[in-house]
């Protein structure tokens, strides 16, 4: 079975200009998500997909390899994950002959994962034939019940009324379902499910991060919080 990590990291971020080679206590930001699949025994190749060539020349310094550079189509703002994995599948198929069966997604912006989480996910999916992926989730600290959206003048519940649920937004505390908003953490994927033109795939399995470990970075104050937990 060949294991692939995909580290997507395009150059034309705009939140924190060049934020996938920011540094972060001393090394580009990406080091941590190239670091964190290197050290990993389930890996067999640690794939950096970017459209930027000093991005590329940091990755390759980091221990990645970027057999391939992604096309500017790829790389646009609005550009969704299935569009970047895809591409890379396709090229590192043809580059090396060869077909992975499983790819890990590691986002850069997630850089302070807990520890075994490439392994945990991998194993659970694997046990799992039936799950088409994995996905990293916490818990949610506001429930969509509790959510409203507007309407003209009005608001109106985000949540919508069903034959068990009258009005979402009035059920106690208790009665509440567990809820839980998807982290950048990880993402495992059978190559089946991208052949299929999906990420995930209908039947995902969730692996859980504690909501006080997840830390996604996606402007400056993330980046400080990030350098303050190094440090600790």
């Amino acid at each position: 079975m060949l294991i692939y990590t995909i580290i997507p990291a395009r150059g034309g971020s705009k939140s924190i200009p060049r934020k996938n080679i920011r540094n972060l206590s001393g090394s580009p930001l990406i080091k941590y998500s190239i670091d964190y699949s290197l050290n990993s025994k389930y890996i067999d190749k640690t794939i950096v997909s970017t459209d930027d060539d000093e991005i590329a020349s940091i990755a390759i310094n980091c221990g990645a390899e970027v057999p391939f550079m992604r096309p500017s189509v790829y790389a646009e703002d609005l550009t969704q994950d299935f569009a970047v994995l895809n591409h890379a599948m396709l090229q590192c198929q043809e580059i090396f002959n060869e077909s992975a069966d499983i790819f890990v997604l590691l986002r850069p912006t997630s850089p302070l994962r807990p520890a075994g989480l490439i392994e945990k996910s991998i194993d659970l999916l694997l046990k799992n034939p039936n799950a088409s992926s994995v996905r990293a989730v916490a818990k949610s600290s506001q429930h969509p019940y509790r959510q409203w959206k507007s309407s003209n003048k009005y608001i109106e519940p985000f949540a919508s009324p069903s034959k068990d649920v009258h009005e979402p937004y009035n059920l106690p505390r208790q009665l509440l379902p567990n809820i839980y908003f998807q982290t950048g953490d990880i993402e495992v994927i059978r190559r089946e499910t991208l052949l299929s033109g999906s990420v995930s795939g209908k039947k995902i399995l969730p692996i859980l991060i504690e909501s006080d470990q997840v830390l996604d970075i996606d402007n400056f104050s993330d980046l400080k919080d990030a350098n303050n937990r190094i440090k600790l």
